[in-house]
């Protein structure tokens, strides 16, 4: 056999341990998160801060939000799973409001300096609490809580 000792001991332990993928059983399909306390802090930011633009259940203000407005920018889309907010995992959901959305040509302010990582994990958790389950299984087979 070629190559040295080790490198033959770190083949095989690579080899086992890809093996033993194969073995594990395929994780569990995340959940929504339902505790109330969490969804209840992220209402109360929801409606301070993001209903304004979204519309007080995340239903959207505005009857075409594919459509640019007059000043060249897509209006607030809505939150509520009707739009495509369910296309982007829950990482990317995060630095959307986190960073906003200026440096994309987009009309969102950075929320980051006013709300705390927990505040808007939560308010995001809130905003998945309003989707339909399909819709949920459906970001969640795209990569959801990623």
């Amino acid at each position: 056999m070629a190559g040295t000792a080790v490198e033959r001991l770190a083949r095989g332990c690579a080899n086992a341990l890809l093996a033993a993928c194969w073995l594990l059983p395929v994780a569990a399909s995340a959940e929504r998160v339902r505790d109330p306390q969490t969804l209840a802090e992220g209402r109360q930011v929801f409606e301070q801060h993001c209903a304004g633009c979204h519309g007080s259940r995340g239903q959207g203000l505005v009857k075409d939000w594919k459509k640019p407005g007059a000043d060249g920018k897509y209006p607030p889309p809505p939150l509520n799973g009707t739009a495509h907010t369910w296309h982007h995992p829950f990482s990317q959901l995060h630095r959307v409001v986190k960073d906003g959305t200026a440096r994309l040509g987009g009309s969102m302010p950075a929320w980051g300096g006013a709300l705390s990582d927990r505040q808007i994990r939560h308010t995001l958790h809130y905003v998945i609490s309003l989707w339909p389950e399909e819709i949920f299984r459906e970001w969640e087979a795209r990569g959801g809580y990623q």
